[in-house]
C-alpha cells in the first residue's frame, strides 16, 4: 500500500503532530480471487503464529489506555466501538492478528504493518529501505492517527484506525519487533522451552512432554507474560498500581519507540547464550516485558487523547 502525503510517516519531532488530512493508501496488483486460492490462505494464515504479543499483551495495554482516557476521549472510544462484540480498547486489541483467518487478503496487505527491520547492526531506521512508502509499523501508527483524528472520515475507516492502533502502539513496544538481527524477529532461532504453560491451538503438535519446540520470538510474544497464569483483570491490577507515567518513559513518536524497543533487545540480553530455557529466563525478563506493556498502555492512551479531543 503506498500512502500519499505523509511526510515520510512517523518521522516527526513531536510527540504527536497536529491533525491534518489522513495518509490515504492504494493497493496495485490485487490477487485474482478464487475459492480454492481464498481457502489455501486461509489454511495457511490460521496456522502461523500471531505477529506480536500473545492476546493478553495486547488486551493488557488496551485496557491500560482506557484507564488513563480523558472523559472526551473514553466517550469517542465507545462512540466508534459501538456495536463490537466487546467496545472496549482491550476487545479490540488483537483485531488486526485476527484479520489471518478472517479477511486472508486484508492481512496480507498489512502484514508488513507490524513491525520494522532496522539497519543491520544498529537500529537506524532507514525509511527508504525499511518504510518505503510508510510499510511499517512506524509509518502505519503515524497514517492510522491521521484518519483517526480526521472527523471528516467515515466512522468505519475511524473505528478501523483505533483498532489498528491499538494493536500497532503494542506491536511496537515488543522489543523483537524493532530488531536489527536478521533472523527475522528472532523467528529464526530456535528454542526449546521446558514449561507447564501449554501452547496456543496453532503450536500444539510441537509440545511434547513439557517441552515446546518455539522459536525466541513466541517466547516473547507468549510464554513471558502468560508463565504466571494471570488473567487480564487481576494482570492489569497489578500493573496499575504502579507509578503513572511509568518511570523513566518520555511520549517520544513512534520512531523513537522503534528505536527504544531496538536497544532493548541488545541491552537486555534478550538473546540467551544457549537454545534451552526454563522458567529462570522467563521469571529474569517478565518485569522487562511488563514494563513495556506499561510504556505501550501510557503512550496509547496519550496518543487516542490527543488524536480525540476536539
Amino acid at each position: 500500500m503506498n500512502h500519499t502525503g505523509c511526510d515520510r510517516c512517523g518521522v516527526r519531532q513531536t510527540p504527536f503532530p497536529a491533525r491534518s488530512g489522513p495518509c490515504i493508501g492504494r493497493y496495485h496488483g490485487r490477487m485474482k480471487r478464487t475459492p480454492a486460492l481464498v481457502a489455501a490462505l486461509i489454511l495457511l494464515l490460521a496456522s502461523t503464529p500471531a505477529a506480536a504479543w500473545s492476546a493478553l499483551g495486547h488486551r493488557l495495554i488496551g485496557e491500560l489506555a482506557e484507564r488513563h482516557l480523558t472523559p472526551e476521549a473514553k466517550q469517542e472510544v465507545a462512540r466508534l466501538l459501538a456495536g463490537e462484540d466487546d467496545p472496549t480498547l482491550a476487545g479490540v486489541a488483537t483485531w488486526a492478528d485476527t484479520l489471518r483467518s478472517s479477511s486472508p487478503e486484508q492481512f496480507k496487505r498489512t502484514a508488513a504493518w507490524h513491525y520494522v527491520k532496522t539497519t543491520p547492526g544498529s537500529c537506524r531506521i532507514d525509511f527508504e529501505r525499511d518504510c518505503k512508502d510508510g510499510q511499517c509499523v512506524v509509518g502505519a501508527i503515524e497514517a492510522q492517527r491521521r484518519i483517526l483524528a480526521d472527523r471528516s472520515q467515515p466512522l468505519a475507516a475511524r473505528r478501523e484506525a483505533l483498532k489498528f492502533l491499538v494493536h500497532f502502539v503494542g506491536d511496537v513496544h515488543q522489543p523483537l519487533h524493532a530488531n536489527s538481527r536478521t533472523d527475522k524477529g528472532g523467528n529464526d532461532f530456535q528454542i526449546s522451552l521446558r514449561t507447564p504453560l501449554e501452547p496456543e491451538a496453532y503450536a500444539r503438535k510441537d509440545y511434547k512432554n513439557g517441552v515446546m519446540g518455539t522459536n525466541l520470538h513466541s517466547i516473547w510474544d507468549y510464554y513471558v507474560l502468560g508463565s504466571p497464569g494471570l488473567e487480564l483483570p487481576a494482570y492489569a491490577r497489578k500493573l496499575d498500581v504502579l507509578p503513572w507515567p511509568p518511570h523513566d518513559t518520555p511520549v517520544g513518536t513512534p520512531q523513537s519507540w522503534a528505536a527504544e524497543s531496538c536497544r532493548t533487545v541488545k541491552a537486555s540480553a534478550l538473546y540467551p547464550r544457549g537454545h534451552k530455557l526454563d522458567h529462570r529466563y522467563l521469571d529474569s525478563k517478565r518485569p522487562l516485558a511488563e514494563q513495556r506493556v506499561r510504556q505501550a498502555g501510557y503512550r496509547l492512551a496519550t496518543l487516542l487523547n490527543d488524536a480525540l479531543e476536539r
